[in-house]
C-alpha cells in the first residue's frame, strides 16, 4: 500500500493513477486517510465487479458524463447489449425537444427516399 498527501494528488497525479493500478494508494488529508485509490484492473477478481461496472456505466450515462458507447465500453459489453439495458431501465438515450426531433424525423425520412 502507498500513501500520498493531497498536495503530491494535485501536482502529479498520473503517478497515483499509475501507482493504483498495481497497488492500493491511500490519500492523505491533513495526515488523516481520506480516500483510496485502487484500479479497476485490481478489482476484475471480486464477485459481482461485472455488475458494479454495469451500474456505473449506465450511472455516468444518465448523468450525461459519458457517451452510450462509452458506457458500453465501460461495461465490458457489447453497444447492442448496452441500448438494450438503458432501454429496459427507462433511460432515453437521445434528449431532444420537439424542434430537434422533428429535423432528425425529417432527416431520416429524406434519407429512407433517397435510398430507396
Amino acid at each position: 500500500m502507498q500513501t500520498i498527501n493531497v498536495r503530491q494528488l494535485k501536482s502529479n497525479p498520473s503517478t497515483a493513477l499509475r501507482d493504483a493500478r498495481t497497488d492500493m494508494v491511500v490519500v492523505m488529508n491533513r495526515d488523516k486517510p481520506d480516500a483510496v485509490m485502487i484500479g479497476f484492473e485490481q478489482l476484475d477478481g471480486l464477485p459481482d465487479f461485472v455488475h458494479v461496472r454495469q451500474a456505473m456505466a449506465v450511472s455516468l450515462f444518465k448523468d450525461r458524463l459519458i457517451s452510450v458507447a462509452g458506457a458500453a465500453k465501460l461495461a465490458n459489453e457489447p453497444l447492442d447489449v448496452m441500448l438494450t439495458r438503458l432501454a429496459r431501465l427507462g433511460v432515453p438515450v437521445a434528449d431532444y425537444d420537439a424542434p430537434a426531433l422533428a429535423a432528425e424525423v425529417a432527416q431520416g425520412a429524406a434519407w429512407l427516399q433517397a435510398g430507396a
